[in-house]
């Protein structure tokens, strides 16, 4: 599905201006002022910016779909571009994590996810980046990662501590085989990568600052994860992480919006109305300003899907709705070319047929000017933009 398009023309348009017929005029992959060639003719569908995915591990499922059984990247990650363009995600950051935990969470996969985007990077259609979630106790692979980081690997990182919640279910055996079995281990051996971890605590501090100040040279935003209270995003924010990902307080939120933070909820817990670790509503955080971006986390349907329910619930209009999961991650992330469809910007642009609003469809997804996936035939027009 890889046709060279010199734009597309509809009725309903997605500008700065807001909803507008009109044609958007593609060059060299950039919205250009007009152009000659193939327009695509998407009538009375929605044409909007793609979606910029700041955050997705659903991938994972795609790698392991059951604990300790596990496919090769290459088919996983070709599955995983068809889902993120199905649904209209045409820029995905992979949240990768490199932990103590160690099996899909560890060194070994996070660089098989490396070479095959390496080696795959011309067969995908989506843009494939990788957002490295390092695990603030995992003191053995701070080098590594900042190989990783100085090679132009990463796109993206957070700081994530998951430890405090492993330690509160030791004794726990029938939920802990769960992620064993994921680190590909036994139990017995998880429960000591856990007692590790902890004996890392006083170095942990040092170990952060330091790849921080690595990504901070190499130029990539950071993030922290799950920040619980108003001190944890100081903390961070201190370290020049700007983005707050997944605040588990209101606290924690309003921390972030008074120091300019960015703050990100997942997308699934607009689509479900709550969140299913007894984190704050994202809708009511929306509603109070405490909410700038939303992400796939673990469900690639849910940033269209969570954009269109706000508009529908009457919560943003569609122009705002929109940024959340298209201009405001791309900010975030550092690509100021991307989600907004005006001259210069990046060509990627979805078509979403919204006739029935609570199960929006994506009918076509550009990348860089080239159609690169189609749910159904739509007409093409050979006339200048």
């Amino acid at each position: 599905m890889d046709h060279t398009l010199a734009g597309i023309v509809g009725t309903r348009v997605l500008t700065g201006a807001g909803l507008q017929a009109g044609a958007v005029a593609f060059s060299r992959g950039r919205i250009t002022a007009a152009g000659t060639g193939p327009m695509l003719d998407a009538g009375n569908l929605l044409v909007l910016p793609g979606i910029v995915d700041l955050h997705g591990d659903a991938f994972e499922r795609s790698v392991m779909p059951r604990p300790g059984v596990a496919f090769p990247y290459e088919g996983a990650l070709h599955d995983v571009d068809r889902q993120l363009l199905a649904h209209g995600i045409t820029t995905g950051f992979h949240g990768v994590t490199l932990s103590w935990e160690g099996g899909l969470r560890g060194a070994p996969y996070a660089q098989r996810m490396f070479d095959v985007l390496a080696c795959m990077h011309a067969e995908l259609g989506a843009h494939h980046y990788v957002h490295l979630r390092f695990e603030t106790h995992n003191i053995d692979d701070v080098a590594l990662a900042q190989e990783w980081i100085r090679g132009g690997l990463v796109r993206f990182m957070a700081f994530n501590d998951h430890l405090p919640s492993m330690v509160k279910r030791l004794g726990d055996d029938r939920k802990l085989l769960q992620y064993a079995e994921r680190a590909e281990c036994d139990l017995d051996t998880f429960q000591a990568r856990i007692r590790q971890a902890m004996q890392a605590s006083d170095k942990v501090a040092g170990a952060t600052r330091e790849l921080a100040a690595t990504a901070r040279g190499a130029g990539l935003r950071i993030a922290s994860h799950d920040d619980p209270d108003c001190v944890t995003r100081r903390y961070y924010h201190a370290m020049d992480c700007r983005v707050a990902e997944f605040p588990l307080t209101r606290q924690a939120a309003q921390a972030a919006r008074d120091l300019g933070d960015a703050i990100v909820f997942g997308g699934p817990n607009v689509v479900r109305g709550r969140s299913h670790t007894n984190a704050p509503d994202a809708t009511e955080m929306i509603r109070a300003g405490l909410c700038d971006i939303l992400a796939s986390d673990y469900y690639y349907a849910a940033p269209l899907a969570a954009a269109m329910r706000l508009v529908r619930d009457g919560v943003l209009p569609l122009e705002e709705a929109w940024n959340l999961v298209s201009r405001n991650p791309a900010r975030a992330a550092g690509l100021d070319d991307y989600g907004v469809l005006a001259e210069g910007m990046a060509a990627d642009l979805i078509v979403v047929d919204d006739s029935n609003p609570a199960l929006p469809r994506v009918c076509a997804a550009v990348v860089g000017g080239v159609l690169r996936y189609a749910s159904r035939e739509l007409p093409v027009l050979a006339r200048a933009a």
